[in-house]
């Protein structure tokens, strides 16, 4: 896979994909109303070109976090991101959209503000949110990091939150300092979701039991990928469903029918969803 042209590919189909983070971000605004505010998250999607010394021959990699037991959602995988932080990401917001740093400029944000003004800025607010969320989070430098272009805004009902995607290009590796929040980085080759094999449902199961004595469960699609250290990763929820839209936008990706017998049981701490993680 050529580095240069798939990433001339993928700045090409983000640049009008639909996305909607203003009709978003005014719609939350009123169906939550005024006694229950709803959260929003920039997050950073990030891939990364692994070469074996030669820029032609490599592969793309999705580098995604997983979560540490000292938070709520402990083992999950997602891009690093977080709730957004109205003063601070403004402030950061004028600097990315004057150009600095560079890389998080050049054509993908010349695209956005072709979009007009409205949505240029909600563009360059959630990847300032983005971006400094991945340097608290795994010290991954701005100046690392290449502005793809945004993906369409994703909605949480159950947490009352609206996660706004951008994709990012890691340019080169760097020294992993992870925050207590992050356990590892784990690397999902992008041919790994042409794999039916690596799809599986994964089975949710709420600790507390209903009425009748029968205990919650759901049923989600799930990819599931063996790490580096050979254990096995499974990637579900909100990022599987993000990622999974992005390879439809830039790739024309139908994923595979999953066989109905590779379920994966996870069982949801009873702080999952609230968020009051306390910490053994």
């Amino acid at each position: 896979m050529n580095r240069d042209i798939t990433i001339k590919h993928i700045v090409d189909r983000l640049r009008t994909t639909e996305i909607n983070y203003h009709e978003r971000i005014k719609s939350g605004e009123e169906q939550t109303g005024k006694h229950k505010k709803q959260t929003e998250a920039g997050v950073l999607i990030p891939i990364f070109f692994k070469t074996d010394n030669s820029m032609d021959n490599g592969e793309f990699v999705f580098l995604l976090s997983k979560r540490s037991a000292a938070v709520p959602q402990s083992g999950d995988l997602s891009g690093p991101g977080g709730k957004l932080e109205p003063f601070l990401d403004r402030f950061l917001r004028f600097f990315i959209a004057h150009g600095f740093p560079s890389h998080l400029g050049g054509d993908p944000l010349m695209y956005a503000r072709e979009r007009g003004k409205v949505t240029f800025d909600s563009i360059a607010l959630f990847l300032a949110n983005a971006v400094r969320e991945s340097w608290e989070e795994i010290r991954l430098s701005p100046f690392n990091i290449r502005f793809l272009g945004p993906l369409p805004s994703y909605h949480l009902s159950l947490f009352t939150k609206t996660i706004f995607p951008v994709i990012g290009l890691v340019e080169k590796k760097w020294k992993f300092h992870p925050s207590r929040e992050v356990e590892k980085m784990v690397e999902i080759p992008l041919k790994a979701f042409y794999n039916k094999e690596n799809y599986g449902f994964c089975s949710i199961r709420s600790p507390d039991d209903t009425a009748d004595g029968t205990e919650n469960e759901w049923k989600f699609p799930c990819l599931i990928h063996e790490d580096n250290d050979g254990k096995e990763e499974i990637l579900w929820g909100a990022t599987f469903n993000i990622i999974m839209s992005f390879l439809d936008i830039v790739f024309d990706f139908t994923p595979p029918e999953i066989q109905p017998g590779r379920i994966i049981t996870k069982t949801l701490g009873p702080d999952y969803l609230t968020g009051n993680h306390q910490t053994p």
